[in-house]
């Protein structure tokens, strides 16, 4: 089972509809238990690094997530799912996020339309299952006006042209993460939950 965490963003169920859509078993759930015992975790996102983290502390998820990151277990982290592994967030002022990943989070630059919203290309910088089947500068949605700067370079995945180049995918040993929405992003979005269902070892569902 995937447990997909459920903390009240709005874009849950369209997730869980593309897990399902392509025949694996997935649970929305704000369950710590579920998290832990799942075979791998989603955490999408919506809205604010501030509300997010105040959402997982109240529901008491903020070390569950660390813990299954810290334990191997295979972690997606969708958009605002990505921002919050760093360090911390300039959004609304300073905001301490999960810290799996060293690196801050900042506003796109002045004089860029913001939110970046639409279709954009992703530079794959590094070979990985989850690019597989996946022409190298396919398009994927975005939605969002923060990006993530990792400090250490090797896990920057992939990256996105919007008046700078900014990272759009990171991966770090067993956890892989997204700046755009694979859920909106088409046949090659599904490409990718379909790979990172096969990477994580998850089987179909009976």
């Amino acid at each position: 089972m995937i447990a997909i965490i459920d903390y009240g963003a709005g874009n849950l169920r369209s997730v869980a509809k593309a897990i399902e859509r392509l025949g694996y078993s997935a649970k929305v759930t704000d369950s710590a238990e579920d998290v832990l015992s799942a075979r791998a975790v989603i955490l999408p996102g919506v809205g604010a690094a501030g509300d997010t983290m105040a959402s997982l502390q109240r529901l008491e998820l903020v070390e569950p997530i660390r813990q299954v990151i810290a334990e191997g277990k295979p972690f997606f982290g969708v958009c605002l799912g990505l921002q919050v592994l760093l360090t911390g967030s300039e959004e609304g002022g300073w905001q301490e996020c999960l810290g799996v990943i060293p690196g801050i989070v900042q506003r796109l630059p002045g004089g860029l339309k913001v939110p970046h919203m639409g279709w954009n290309q992703v530079k794959q910088r590094l070979a990985h299952p989850l690019f597989d089947g996946i022409p190298d500068n396919s398009n994927f949605y975005f939605v969002h006006s923060y990006f993530v700067k990792p400090v250490d370079e090797e896990f920057v995945a992939g990256q996105t042209e919007y008046g700078i180049d900014f990272c759009s995918v990171v991966i770090k040993d067993n956890l892989v993460a997204t700046q755009f929405h694979p859920e909106k992003s088409g046949e090659m979005g599904l490409r990718v939950y379909e790979n990172f269902c096969r990477w994580a070892g998850v089987g179909k569902a009976e």
